[in-house]
């Protein structure tokens, strides 16, 4: 432990420069800002950083990436509270209690809570991540062929049923399409063309970067162009640094709302929304104040953002130790780190065992300048809500082709960033989540790979798929999520559970 200390104090103390010092603040203030307006989500940022960051050192560009994603995360929160718009999908939860606050004349305390409680979520993830990040990845090195070929179908299904809650079906359809995705172009093993009609284009698959860009940018373009415009509840900020007595008070809720936090984001594909929305849920059965909720908590606020930031290092957990991502922005952020050469999953503990102590040092870097940020510089931010929507969106429209483009130089990067962008956007109105989409893409060539070459060893059986214990667990686990989805089976539930009570009922009559 004190061996795995010094080793977290040389890597952080790499990053203490005056160079970096000042790239973490102005990418975590720059995330913040994109948090902070309506329709640029933190997956769109850390997108079209990662297009930026393209000639950087490997360490340098996750370094500033990371701080965009925290950045953006925490940044929603103040749309949410001023304006009951959530900036990003993962202060929704946020907007419950932070606007009436804000209503109440609150506003400046709100958001300092809100800071307060982003911050130590923030921290009890990376306590997380720092502990069981090398646990995973060890236990990790167990997995063959045939173990990672059922992880794939188990984050694609957990993350669609977590992600579509009153339709599952809807979450398991848009990732087995991202799976679709994936083979297209040429395969691994052979070079065998796949759903290429011919094009040398479509032969070499679909990149990833401007398929997340056009998924998760474009549409949310188009998405924010359509809604009406947005009024600020009030401009004044009042007192911002809560007391510690404040934050004391709540103690129970910010441990309990941080590990709900950590764990939901650790869960591959479901993201920082979910986990806020399970901390609040759980926060408020657990409360004291009851009715305070909805009508402007500051308990539910602090679960809230507690748990949505909590949800940034648990989803970056599996990245490392699994690559898998735990949410959208992480999966972009897995993207990045394969394209500057970093090769996450369970052999990093071998080849690069310093790069986890590097991204504990980058988070805590990006959590400290979050908080210091959040708290200073609340009144300035405030003013960067009025920029018109008008001229935002065409902005960010170029920045979506300007980073396709860059990848490779290629126009058809352009042409698939904006044909994703129409399908996001087509999948979005129609209700389906875009989340287990870009999970599907990401997780296909793993998918592809390990079941072809677990038929290649086995002669084509498939009976070791059910037989390996691990392999049997994971198929298990799917099983069970997919049967308890089933509408036969819910109603099967509640018929059963009648029928118990029926006899009981009779009884006290």
């Amino acid at each position: 432990m004190f061996q795995g200390l010094i080793q977290l104090g040389n890597e952080l103390s790499q990053f203490l420069t005056p160079r970096l010092i000042f790239d973490v603040l102005w990418s975590t203030q720059l995330g913040i800002i994109v948090g902070m307006l309506p329709g640029l989500t933190a997956t769109m940022g850390v997108a079209l950083m990662t297009t930026l960051t393209y000639k950087f050192a490997s360490s340098h560009a996750v370094l500033i990436l990371i701080c965009m994603y925290i950045g953006a995360i925490f940044g929603g929160s103040r749309t949410a509270i001023l304006i009951n718009i959530p900036g990003t999908p993962a202060n929704a939860a946020t907007t419950v209690d932070g606007n009436p606050l804000a209503k109440q004349g609150k506003a400046g305390s709100a958001m300092g809570i809100a800071t307060t409680g982003s911050f130590l979520g923030s921290l009890f993830g990376l306590l997380m991540l720092a502990i069981f990040t090398p646990i995973i990845g060890n236990a990790a090195l167990s997995f063959h062929s045939f173990e990672y070929f059922w992880l794939t179908i188990f984050g694609i299904v957990i993350s669609g049923s977590l992600t579509a809650p009153k339709d599952p079906l809807k979450g398991w359809v848009s990732g087995f399409l991202g799976l679709f995705v994936a083979t297209i172009g040429m395969e691994s093993m052979h070079a065998y063309r796949r759903f290429s009609f011919g094009n040398v284009d479509l032969a070499g698959g679909i990149q990833l970067l401007p398929a997340m860009i056009g998924v998760f940018g474009f549409s949310e373009v188009l998405m924010v162009m359509k809604q009406p415009a947005i009024k600020i509840v009030s401009n004044k900020i009042e007192k911002v640094i809560p007391s510690l007595k404040d934050i004391a008070k709540y103690w129970q809720t910010i441990i309990r709302s941080g590990f709900i936090g950590t764990v939901i984001g650790a869960i591959p594909g479901v993201g920082e929304d979910i986990g806020a929305w399970v901390s609040y849920d759980f926060a408020k059965r657990a409360s004291k104040e009851k009715e305070k909720y909805g009508k402007g908590s500051i308990e539910g606020l602090v679960a809230a953002e507690t748990g949505n930031n909590a949800a940034i290092p648990g989803a970056i957990i599996p990245v490392l130790s699994l690559a898998v991502p735990g949410s959208a922005p992480a999966a972009v952020l897995l993207g990045a780190m394969l394209i500057h050469g970093i090769r996450p999953g369970p052999l990093l503990m071998i080849e690069n065992p310093n790069f986890i102590y590097q991204v504990v040092s980058m988070i805590f870097l990006a959590t400290c300048a979050m908080f210091v940020l959040g708290l200073s510089l609340i009144r300035v931010f405030v003013k960067i809500l009025i920029i018109p929507r008008q001229k935002l969106m065409p902005v960010v429209f170029a920045l979506c082709v300007i980073g396709s483009y860059a990848l490779s130089s290629k126009m058809f990067d352009v042409l698939v960033m904006a044909v994703f962008g129409i399908v996001g956007y087509a999948m979005k109105e129609m209700e389906y989540p875009v989340a287990p989409f870009v999970l599907g893409i990401i997780l296909g060539d793993l998918l592809d790979s390990n079941l072809r070459r677990s038929l290649i060893l086995t002669n084509g059986s498939i009976i070791p798929f059910f037989t390996r214990p691990i392999s049997f667990v994971f198929f298990l686990f799917i099983l069970i999520t997919v049967i308890t989805q089933m509408n036969w089976f819910k109603n099967f539930l509640k018929a059963f559970k009648l029928a118990i009570k029926k006899p009981f009922l009779k009884m006290k009559n």
